[in-house]
């Protein structure tokens, strides 16, 4: 018990510190949850796994070693989801993590810009941000992984390399793999809804 009281004290954080992860951490805040929200596909969930992703990342901050701040906190985000779906598999064995009806939870985040558009306009827009979602949705998890931190968090190769703990020659592999499957799915998607000639 000692150790973990030294341990503590040790990493007890001043006001420069705090100041510094606010500065370097903080900005990432909106990149993280959409990350966990992409790979859990559960709102509630992706919230509990971005907080527990910023306390571990302010309690390591001392260990952090300077390079992409965003690229450091979203692995983490990604090692928060990893533990969780590690613990969820313990407790609910017979249960498949498909968010089915939940897909509806995300509706929040389809406040895409858009100046002075239509109703319509604006409808049209969240639809199609609720169908890209489900498309990515259906993605696996490491493909839906890259393709979200590519080009929805606009992170680089050598970033997604750092934050996934994988080779750059993986990653833009996986990126190429995640395209062709998005596109595939979109495909199919939109082919039975009738064919724009």
């Amino acid at each position: 018990m000692s150790t973990g009281g030294q341990a503590q004290a040790r990493t007890a954080p001043d006001a420069a510190t705090l100041a510094r992860f606010q500065a370097q951490m903080l900005p990432h805040l909106d990149a993280a949850h959409n990350l966990a929200r992409f790979l859990c596909r559960d709102a509630d969930t992706a919230e509990d796994i971005v907080q527990e992703a910023f306390l571990r990342a302010f309690r390591g901050f001392a260990d952090f070693r300077g390079g992409s701040s965003r690229a450091w906190i979203l692995a983490i985000v990604r090692n928060c989801h990893r533990s969780w779906w590690q613990a969820r598999q313990r407790s609910v064995r017979t249960e498949p993590l498909d968010a089915g009806g939940e897909d509806d939870s995300g509706e929040e985040r389809t406040d895409l810009p858009h100046d002075e558009a239509s109703p319509e306009a604006t409808l049209l827009q969240r639809a199609e941000a609720g169908e890209i979602r489900e498309v990515l949705g259906s993605l696996p998890e490491a493909f839906r992984e890259v393709l979200v931190l590519r080009e929805m968090e606009d992170l680089s190769y050598r970033e997604i390399a750092d934050a996934t703990q994988t080779p750059l020659g993986t990653v833009m592999s996986r990126l190429a793999r995640a395209r062709a499957l998005f596109a595939a799915a979109w495909k199919n998607r939109q082919a039975p809804a009738g064919g724009k000639a």
